[in-house]
C-alpha cells in the first residue's frame, strides 16, 4: 500500500486516507507518495482499447495498491468520469484536449468529483463530519461545490478573491446553498489561499474540525488529472511517430504536477510546456534558476493568476531540487492579455475553433516551442468551455457567442456569498462558530 510523506518531512509517513483528510502535513508540506512505479507491460498491451473508466481504474489501482478497496474505488471513477475528456484536432499536429464537458464545464470536475467520492467513502467509514475549506480563482470553487454538494457529513467553505473572479464562475458556486458555504474575500486569491493554509496549521481549528481541502494541495484532487493525459494520448493516431508534447495553462501548477506524474508512470510525453500568463514566477525560474513568489496581478486569464503556487513544491520535490532535470521535461513561457485575445481571434478565424483565455494561453505555449523544436505532435489543455469568460471571448471575436444551457441556469440565481475582509481571525471565528 502506497505511502506519503511531507514536503518538508521526507521521514513521514502516512497513509493515503490520513493524507486525503488531512490535506496539507501538519508542518505546511505537500503530501507526495513515497514512489511512483511505471505501470505494468499488460497495461499498455490492452491501452488502446480499454475504455477511459478502465485506464483510469488501473491508473489508480497501480498508483493506490489498495488503500482504497476496489470496487468502492471503481464505484468512484464510474461517478466521476460519467463525460469524456475528447481530442479534438485544430490544426495540422496540433490539438485541443478538451476537459469541459462536466458538469461545471472545468476540467476541475474530475479532480473534485473523484475527490468527493473518496472523501464520502471515508467519511462513511468513519462515520465523522468533514468540513471542505477551498480557495478558489475560478474554476475550483464551482467544481467543488458541485461535486460535494448535498454530500452526507461534509459541508464546503469556498473562499474567493471579490471581484476577481468571472461572473458566471462566480454564480455557479454562490448560488446552491444548503452544505455549501461561499466566503468572498477582500483581497486576492494568495490571500485566499494565505488564509485556508493558516487554517490547517492552527491546532484549535484542528481540535473542533475535521478539516481537508480539496485545492489541487488534496492529493486526491492530483491523482485523477493524471487521468485525462493518458485519455489525450490514447487518442492520438498509432501511425504518427512524432514526440507529443503537452501544454498546460498554469496557475496553481496541480495540472501540471499530474502530467508529470503520468510521465513518470511510464506515459509517453516527451515536454511539458508551462504556460501562464503575465505572472510567470515559474517560467522565470525555468530560465534563471530563482524562484521569486510575489503577488498576484488580475489578467484576463483569471484562474491563473497566482503569484506564489502551491503545487509547484511538488515539481521540486518530483525532481529533487535539480534545476537542470526539470528543464529536459519542461519548458516554460508566459503571455500578455494582448497576446491572449489575438490568439483567441486568429484561431477562430483561421480554424474555426473558439478558445477561452486559458485555452488561448496553451496554445500560445506551443507556438512559441514551435519555433525552437523540429516537428511534434502538440496537445494544449482546454480547460473551461469558453462561454465561462463570455466577456473575454466575444471581446476578442468582436461577436456575441452561444452560452451552453449548463451556463445559462446560473445567470438568474441570486448570490448567497458572504463577504470577509482579509482576516484569520474572522476566518477562524467562522469556521469554528459559524456553522
Amino acid at each position: 500500500m502506497t505511502k506519503f510523506y511531507s514536503t518538508k518531512n521526507k521521514a513521514l509517513r502516512i497513509t493515503f486516507e490520513q493524507a486525503v483528510r488531512k490535506g496539507l502535513a501538519d508542518d505546511g508540506g505537500l503530501f507526495m507518495p513515497e514512489r511512483i512505479d511505471l505501470l505494468p507491460k499488460n497495461f499498455w498491451n490492452n491501452f488502446r482499447t480499454m475504455s477511459f473508466r478502465d485506464i483510469a481504474f488501473s491508473v489508480s489501482s497501480h498508483f493506490l495498491q489498495g488503500a482504497v478497496p476496489s470496487p468502492a474505488l471503481y464505484d468512484i471513477i464510474e461517478h466521476s468520469l460519467s463525460f469524456d475528456a475528447p481530442l479534438v484536432k485544430v490544426e495540422e499536429d496540433i490539438y485541443s484536449l478538451e476537459l469541459f464537458h462536466g458538469p461545471t464545464l472545468a476540467f476541475k470536475d474530475f479532480g473534485a468529483r473523484f475527490l468527493a467520492g473518496v472523501l464520502g467513502h471515508f467519511a462513511k467509514q468513519s462515520h465523522d463530519q468533514i468540513t471542505i475549506l477551498v480557495a478558489t480563482s475560478g474554476d475550483t470553487g464551482s467544481a467543488v461545490a458541485h461535486g460535494f454538494y448535498n454530500l452526507p457529513s461534509i459541508n464546503v467553505v469556498v473562499l474567493y478573491p471579490s471581484g476577481k473572479v468571472s461572473e458566471l464562475q462566480e454564480k455557479q458556486f454562490t448560488t446552491l446553498g444548503g452544505n455549501i458555504v461561499a466566503l468572498e474575500i477582500d483581497g486576492t486569491f494568495d490571500d485566499c489561499q494565505r488564509m485556508v493554509k493558516e487554517a490547517f496549521a492552527d491546532r484549535e481549528i484542528q481540535k473542533r474540525r475535521t478539516l481537508s481541502s480539496a485545492n489541487s494541495i488534496n492529493i486526491a484532487r492530483l491523482l485523477p488529472q493524471m487521468f485525462y493525459y493518458f485519455r489525450a494520448v490514447q487518442q492520438l493516431s498509432l501511425n504518427s511517430n512524432m514526440p507529443i508534447v503537452m501544454s498546460v495553462p498554469s496557475g496553481n501548477f496541480g495540472n501540471l504536477m499530474a502530467g508529470l506524474m503520468a510521465k513518470r508512470m511510464g506515459l509517453p510525453i516527451d515536454t511539458f510546456i508551462a504556460a501562464t500568463n503575465i505572472n510567470d514566477v515559474v517560467p522565470a525560474y525555468l530560465k534563471t534558476k530563482s524562484f521569486a513568489a510575489r503577488p498576484s496581478v488580475s489578467t484576463l486569464s483569471n484562474a491563473m493568476d497566482v503569484g506564489n503556487p502551491s503545487n509547484f513544491v511538488r515539481v521540486l520535490d518530483l525532481y529533487a531540487q535539480d534545476w537542470e532535470a526539470i528543464r529536459k521535461d519542461v519548458m516554460g513561457y508566459a503571455f500578455t492579455d494582448d497576446e491572449t485575445l489575438r490568439a483567441i481571434q486568429d484561431v477562430y478565424k483561421k480554424d474555426g475553433y473558439t478558445l477561452d483565455p486559458h485555452g488561448a494561453v496553451g496554445y500560445l505555449g506551443l507556438m512559441k516551442y514551435r519555433e525552437q523544436a523540429g516537428p511534434f505532435t502538440g496537445i494544449f489543455l482546454e480547460t473551461a468551455h469558453p462561454g465561462k469568460f463570455q466577456e473575454v471571448v466575444e471581446r476578442a471575436l468582436q461577436s456575441t457567442i452561444e452560452l451552453p444551457p449548463a451556463l445559462i441556469q446560473f445567470v438568474k440565481r441570486k448570490k448567497l456569498s458572504r463577504a470577509m475582509k482579509y482576516d484569520f481571525e474572522e476566518l477562524k471565528n467562522y469556521l469554528l462558530t459559524g456553522f
